[in-house]
């Protein structure tokens, strides 16, 4: 991870799970991450809408441009990386594993800004696939930032952070389990 704020966020995350493959969302603690709240979204796990957007800081509506909340999460996402997103989504569901994708987010003026999301699994009264808590990050901020929102957000790297990798703080390269490596591949359903 790159960004101070992802983290951060991370290492709370880390830090509630105590050797859990994940920690409840009751014992997510806004006071305890005051500062990341801006970027933060929570995610529901549901069909319709397809991961829908329960809470986004206002600093992620800010740069996308309105408020997130009760949207797909798909929709922020150019239509042909929505197929590797949502398969993302249910592996950090699915395997309760938690990662970080960069991002380019791009105006309908052709403006680009380098971002970092990660995701991170939650449950939820005791179900696994209830809830994710993330954030999406600028590694810049633009000067335009606030002025033109981002049309579209298109995944150019991702990977999931493995539980050796959280104990050695290892943050670089692509991992997946054992040890092979990971290839975003784009294409969509049919």
């Amino acid at each position: 991870m790159k960004h101070p704020s992802a983290r951060a966020l991370h290492a709370y995350w880390d830090r509630l799970r105590k050797g859990r493959a994940a920690p409840e969302r009751a014992e997510i603690d806004p006071a305890e991450i005051g500062r990341l709240l801006g970027d933060i979204f929570l995610l529901e796990n549901s069909d319709n809408p397809r991961h829908a957007v329960r809470l986004a800081g206002t600093r992620l509506c800010a740069l996308i441009g309105h408020e997130l909340r009760g949207r797909s999460f798909g929709a922020f996402f150019a239509a042909e990386d929505r197929a590797t997103l949502f398969g993302l989504l249910e592996a950090v569901a699915d395997g309760q594993t938690p990662a970080v994708a960069s991002l380019v987010g791009e105006t309908d003026d052709n403006r680009t800004v380098d971002l970092e999301m990660v995701l991170l699994p939650l449950r939820h009264r005791g179900r696994t696939h209830a809830r994710m808590l993330g954030s999406i990050v600028p590694l810049d901020v633009p000067y335009w930032t606030g002025t033109a929102p981002l049309a579209r957000l298109r995944i150019k790297t991702l990977r999931m952070i493995y539980a050796a990798e959280r104990e050695e703080g290892d943050f670089t390269g692509l991992r997946v389990a054992g040890s092979s490596r990971l290839r975003v591949v784009q294409g969509g359903l049919s």
